[in-house]
């Protein structure tokens, strides 16, 4: 037995859909400006280039259904996305095998401090603040793979109060899953636990506490969030 010299850190878990059983999360990994239109509208060159990636922490990973709005900020942007749950993982993973390692989908949010992003952008630091905050990672249960459809095809849509903010998609999404996977193992040793959260559609913009999200992924289910 390990003698810890602290009471170690709870492991963070995400339920899954019809099953008793939770998904422990182990990283999270996040592709930028996956989505041409929302290249656009962030000011930037929707040509294909080679995927880029930044991270959230496990524990900001939240399943009560409530975003509490976060300090040192007064500009906090909803961003819709699929999340890809792993069940298995490695390096180099070839694209044709990459699906095999998916357990399964999620709906979730990149809750973002778009002005401390904005801050460290201009200042060429690193977007953690702005991006890695407790509770920026709203997500759903997570359902398995034999019960969802094509992770690269289906409506994906965010309304805020009852009007549509966010609309597109999966075909839309520049790295499809599988080249995600496969490039995202060309870096690092990727495992089971992982989460991938696959970009955002155009139409991210700022939540004011008392707002309602709900964001839907064909195929995979809702999400509704509370901003309090």
């Amino acid at each position: 037995m390990t003698n810890y010299a602290i009471t170690p850190p709870k492991q963070t878990s995400a339920p899954i859909e019809g099953s008793d059983e939770v998904f422990p999360i182990r990283r999270i990994y996040c592709i930028g400006r996956n989505y041409a239109e929302h290249t656009i509208e962030m000011g930037h060159d929707p040509d294909r280039e080679d995927p880029f990636f930044f991270q959230k922490n496990p524990d900001n990973i939240d399943v009560s259904g409530k975003f509490p709005y976060p300090p040192k900020s007064s500009n906090v942007h909803h961003e819709l996305e699929l999340v890809v749950a792993l069940k298995s993982g490695g390096r180099d993973i070839k694209q044709e095998n990459a699906m095999d390692h998916v357990f399964g989908y999620a709906v979730g949010l990149d809750m973002t401090r778009r002005d401390l992003q904005g801050i460290s952008k201009k200042n060429g630091r690193p977007w953690e603040i702005g991006k890695a905050f407790e509770n920026s990672a709203p997500m759903g249960p997570i359902v398995p793979a034999s019960k969802s459809t094509n992770p690269d095809a289906g409506r994906i849509e965010l309304k805020v109060n009852g009007d549509t903010r966010q609309q597109g998609n999966l075909n839309q999404m520049i790295w499809k899953v599988s080249e995600m996977i496969s490039y995202l193992s060309e870096y690092y040793e990727i495992a089971a636990g992982d989460l991938i959260m696959s970009g955002t559609p155009a139409g991210v913009g700022p939540v004011v506490k008392g707002d309602v999200m709900v964001g839907t992924v064909e195929g995979v289910g809702e999400l509704s969030i509370t901003v309090v």
